[in-house]
């Protein structure tokens, strides 16, 4: 925040909180509205502290972190006012509460068309994924047709394009496009930071992403499927992840998650991905010989996504201790992440998988991540920039920079980075 931001000394006062309204409400006589302790109190408090001289740039600083933090100690506190009021306007609010539950009833209906919608349009969308798909594997060609609708594409994003010219003699045997799929995830500013040197070996053999939508009496969600050719890994063809909503809709109008399931994977003989194999020589101090000790621990690795983490179980806040609170706090971003990536899988890469192998949507994604951030940066002078903190968009199979996912409510996916 700006130290140049003029500050009235005379009459600093912080915002009122949450539900205290500006002007006195029309209540019976004798009742006065709460107020907000005027911060020159605080001020006053700190006079026998040193400092710079009022009205400079640091005591303006001063003044602000001053309201930042009072105000930060009335967040999410009652300010008295709705208790005061009396009990006539006490039940009228309770009545109201009524009437904003039937809102919610049709936010829910309106929720359940536009995803019996959703999986009208998937049905539409089908026959174009599967053109994609014979596309990319080599079992079917480009028509001009195409061609021509994407040249027009490129004309427009850059007006220097120059149409590709075929040769008269073909330069390669190469059917189809090579490690389309793989490029096309590293190219998501999250999942990149999943996929390991180790895992490419692996996602190389990924030939398609699907997703069909699960729509039952009592169950709602969509699954992800990983389409996989034979390959020295694992015996898996497929490879699914579930995300099950739960039968209610949350404050913002989405559904709230319940959980995720995701397939076993069945690995070839040391061949698993999602562990790391440490070998130790020991030897015995009687009888000097040696033995190969080999252990396997956990790593890293894409396919943990297929083993997501758990909601934790309810737990007494009586009984939470600060180590369980951390625990559960990682369980949750964990949990955050999951979902996330699962819904940009979805409502991201499947549709858009050309521009991400590309790189184009990498414009767009980074662009949000500006606009979001931009406050948190400072122009700093050229010199002072290293040559490795600078990204380039422009290579689609270069390495994108990490993203910090913005927090989401707890098991629902109400709008972040989106």
């Amino acid at each position: 925040m700006s130290s140049n931001l003029p500050i009235n000394q005379s009459n600093i006062t912080a915002p009122t909180p949450q539900n205290t309204p500006l002007t006195s409400a029309p209540v019976a006589p004798g009742l006065s509205r709460p107020t907000v302790p005027d911060i020159s109190e605080a001020i006053e408090e700190d006079d026998d502290s040193e400092g710079d001289e009022a009205g400079g740039p640091d005591f303006q600083q001063a003044m602000l972190g001053m309201v930042q933090g009072r105000l930060a100690s009335l967040l999410g506190k009652s300010s008295g006012y709705i208790e005061s009021l009396p009990v006539e306007v006490k039940r009228t609010l309770e009545g109201l509460k009524g009437v904003q539950a039937e809102y919610e009833k049709l936010q829910k209906e309106f929720k359940l068309e536009m995803w019996e919608l959703e999986r009208k349009y998937l049905a539409k969308y089908q026959p174009v994924f599967d053109r994609r798909r014979d596309i990319v594997a080599g079992k079917a060609t480009v028509t001009e047709e195409e061609v021509a609708a994407g040249e027009e594409i490129s004309r427009e994003d850059d007006e220097d394009y120059v149409p590709l010219v075929v040769p008269a003699t073909p330069t390669t045997d190469i059917k189809g496009v090579p490690e389309f799929w793989l490029t096309a995830l590293r190219n998501h500013l999250g999942i990149s930071e999943l996929i390991t040197d180790r895992d490419a070996g692996a996602l190389k053999h990924l030939t398609d992403v699907t997703v069909t939508y699960i729509q039952e009496e009592k169950k709602t969600g969509f699954v992800l499927h990983f389409h996989f050719a034979p390959n020295e890994y694992f015996t898996n063809q497929v490879l699914t992840k579930t995300y099950l909503y739960q039968d209610e809709v949350g404050y913002s109008g989405d559904f709230l998650y319940d959980r995720a399931v995701g397939d076993t994977i069945h690995w070839k003989e040391d061949k698993d991905l999602t562990k790391e194999i440490e070998i130790k020589k020991q030897r015995n101090k009687n009888t000097n010989r040696t033995r190969v000790i080999r252990k396997t621990r956990p790593t890293e690795s894409f396919f943990n996504f297929f083993s997501p983490p758990q909601p934790p179980p309810a737990v007494d806040e009586d009984d939470e201790d600060e180590e369980d609170e951390d625990e559960l706090d990682d369980i949750e971003e964990r949990l955050e992440l999951d979902y996330q990536i699962g819904e940009d899988i979805k409502e991201r890469i499947i549709p858009r998988a050309v521009d991400f192998f590309t790189g184009k949507a990498l414009e767009f994604e980074g662009a949000e991540i500006d606009d979001e951030d931009e406050e948190d940066f400072e122009d700093i002078d050229s010199d002072d920039v290293d040559d490795d903190d600078e990204v380039s968009l422009d290579s689609p199979t270069s390495s994108p920079p990490s993203l910090s996912f913005s927090p989401i409510c707890s098991y629902c996916h109400c709008g972040a980075y989106s």
